[in-house]
């Protein structure tokens, strides 16, 4: 009885352990936090591949952009080339249809003036008074060749009426297929320019990206070789710098108030839906307010006027033995730079948002005021961490128009 309970609760615990492994999402699944010099430098290499393949996809679109170009350009000389003949198998028409016309009027004067020859015996006189037979026959043969010569021209010309009749049903044709290839061709070239803008949008932040893994291994192996006198892949990062252990965090601004909590939302600048956003904005403070770091660490990247986020820094820290990344957004200037070390007194730069927005001349296209965008998320990254990794910044209530008036005004409800 008990190792049939056994193998039960064995089994309750396998189906429990596949269950939890499937919720396991693959931001979490793939995070991965440096712990050697060796981890850092393979980073930055990963980087670099990433960034070669958007450049190679980013080549690859501008080259289908411009084949495509020159596909409409020759469908447009082949559709005018198809109006022009169009236009001229029309006129052929036009003409033969006169010439048809004229050859009528030829043939019933002709057929006139016969009657009028074989009601007066012109026409048999004319015959009869041939001299020998050879001349009756060429006389005989010349009034056939006449009316023989008229009926044959007038054939033709409406043989040469019908093909070009078919002819301009055939051209038809031609533009509308050309002029169908022509939309292809326009539908393929506004794909790959939704595909380039996507490789350049993230062509800026993999860009961002590279340099901040290439700032954040020399900065640390300078670290390493000051420390302990090594640089090579084996070194373990905690012993080369001394990471300052926080007990508690403070907000990075003196007062503010949330004006968007972290979580999913209609993106205020695109209207893009159920768009997560990774951090609280914090609003309430006029541009160039000083910010200062929630908690005392290493600053792990910096990236300076991007596309989306403005002037972004980045900064490992540990608090009550957990290791923790902050970020904050939309700054106006930054006064750090990777492997600086912080205290939370320090000012790591001022609010922006405003003057730096895409909306007001700016290069920043993610906001729409003077805001901070602040996030944390569990572990340490040099930048953008995993969604699955990101918590509601601690001592924050996760709501619209929550408001604080200290850096140490911390929230437990």
């Amino acid at each position: 009885m008990i190792k049939k309970g056994c193998n039960y609760v064995l089994r309750i615990c396998l189906i429990l352990a596949v269950a939890f492994s499937c919720l396991v999402t693959p931001d979490i699944a793939e995070a991965a936090v440096a712990e050697t010099l060796g981890d850092l430098r393979r980073e930055y290499e990963e980087k670099l591949a990433e960034k070669r393949e958007i450049d190679n996809k980013t080549e690859e679109a501008k080259a289908e952009i411009e084949a495509k170009k020159a596909a409409i350009a020759k469908a447009e000389e082949q559709i005018t080339q198809a109006e022009n003949d169009y236009d001229e198998a029309e006129l052929a028409i036009v003409e033969s249809n006169e010439k048809i016309d004229s050859l009528e009027e030829e043939t019933k004067k002709v057929l006139l003036y016969m009657q009028q020859m074989q009601g007066q015996n012109a026409y048999v006189e004319y015959v009869t008074g041939a001299s020998s037979m050879t001349e009756l026959i060429m006389r005989v043969e010349a009034v056939n060749q006449v009316t023989g010569y008229i009926q044959t021209t007038t054939k033709n010309l409406e043989n040469e009426i019908k093909k070009n009749e078919e002819l301009k049903v055939e051209l038809e044709k031609k533009k509308q297929d050309l002029a169908n290839q022509i939309d292809s061709y326009e539908e393929t070239i506004a794909k790959q320019y939704d595909n380039l803008d996507e490789y350049n949008d993230f062509a800026l932040e993999i860009d961002d990206q590279v340099q901040i893994a290439k700032d954040n291994y020399e900065s640390s192996k300078a670290t390493c070789l000051a420390k302990v006198g090594r640089t090579d892949d084996d070194v373990v990062l905690s012993t080369c710098s001394d990471m300052p252990i926080n007990t508690g965090w403070l907000k990075p601004l003196k007062s503010g108030v949330v004006t968007s909590p972290q979580g999913y939302r209609t993106h205020p600048v695109t209207g893009q839906k159920y768009k997560f956003h990774a951090a609280v904005d914090i609003g309430g403070n006029a541009e160039g307010t000083p910010v200062y770091a929630a908690a005392a660490g290493r600053v792990s990247g910096v990236a300076m006027r991007t596309s989306c986020g403005g002037n972004k820094v980045y900064i490992q820290v540990t608090v009550g033995g957990v290791r923790y990344t902050t970020y904050y957004y939309h700054l106006y200037s930054v006064n750090v730079k990777t492997g600086d070390m912080v205290t939370q007194n320090t000012v790591i730069g001022t609010v922006g948002g405003g003057s730096t927005s895409t909306s007001n001349g700016g290069y920043d296209r993610c906001t729409t005021g003077a805001h901070l965008h602040f996030g944390v998320a569990e572990g340490w990254y040099s930048n953008e961490p995993p969604s699955g990794q990101v918590i509601v910044p601690p001592g924050f209530k996760n709501s619209t128009g929550y408001r604080f008036y200290s850096r140490s005004d911390y929230y437990t409800g």
